[in-house]
């Protein structure tokens, strides 16, 4: 069944720190295909106690959006988990090279472990499985760090990973499924993360099928993003989610 599994909804280093909502990243099985986005701490742990249980010997990668460690910190052990302890070498991790060559997010130890490492960068295009994304643009980040636009046969999902807005978001991410990683409540001009409301401008400009927030810091969660989101949906006519630790989208209900 094609769905989006989000392990935990955690973002910024308090919310993630403190576990106030688990992390670990977005399983997507598209197409026959299973890729990992961002495993996060608790990834391997989120998988295996999920319901039903994900087991990562099932994936064919893991996408790396950038090196933070609330994206990053599960990455050699779900590296691990998907080769079968190295006995399985398979699988492509995708990444951005300074996760890589500045901050060795992975260990030496598990890099011959998978078939493939590929580097991400602006306006390229990638194949994994039955699948393929695109990273159109760098974000404006303190790292290195993509967004990602993923294509199946019926269904395309985008995901702004971290980032300060800025106006071509409207302009390059226009899947059916939109994913917004929303760490503030209002937008801090210093601090380079999307805010509720830089989701309602984007929402409005773009009227995508559905949009789903996630990777929410402190103020947010107090804030209670189901109730933020109900009543954006109301205003603007669109809908909207709130994603919650452990929620599966199911996307055939989208074709």
């Amino acid at each position: 069944m094609d769905n989006i599994k989000f392990l935990g909804t955690a973002g910024g280093r308090f919310a993630v720190i403190n576990q106030f909502r688990k992390s670990g990243g977005i399983w997507i099985n598209l197409d026959d295909t299973n890729i990992l986005i961002d495993p996060g701490p608790g990834s391997l742990l989120n998988c295996l106690s999920s319901r039903p249980k994900l087991n990562p010997k099932k994936l064919d990668g893991i996408i790396l959006t950038h090196s933070h460690i609330d994206h990053s910190n599960d990455i050699n052990i779900m590296i691990e988990a998907m080769t079968n302890g190295g006995f399985d070498k398979k699988g492509t991790v995708f990444l951005p090279k300074d996760a890589l060559e500045i901050d060795n997010i992975i260990i030496n130890h598990f890099r011959n472990h998978v078939d493939k490492i590929n580097f991400l960068g602006e306006n390229k295009k990638y194949k994994i499985g039955n699948i393929s994304f695109t990273t159109p643009k760098r974000n404006i980040h303190g790292v290195e760090s993509y967004g990602l636009n993923i294509f199946g046969k019926k269904i395309s999902i985008s995901l702004v990973s971290d980032t300060k807005f800025y106006d071509d978001i409207i302009k390059f991410y226009n899947g059916d499924i939109l994913i917004l990683n929303v760490v503030l409540l209002k937008s801090v001009d210093r601090i380079e993360h999307l805010s509720m409301q830089d989701v309602e401008f984007i929402v409005k400009k773009m009227k995508p099928k559905i949009t789903i927030l996630t990777h929410f810091g402190m103020r947010v969660i107090k804030a209670r993003p189901w109730e933020i989101a109900e009543n954006m949906s109301k205003k603007l006519g669109s809908k909207i989610i709130a994603a919650r630790d452990g929620m599966t989208l199911d996307l055939s209900e989208l074709e």
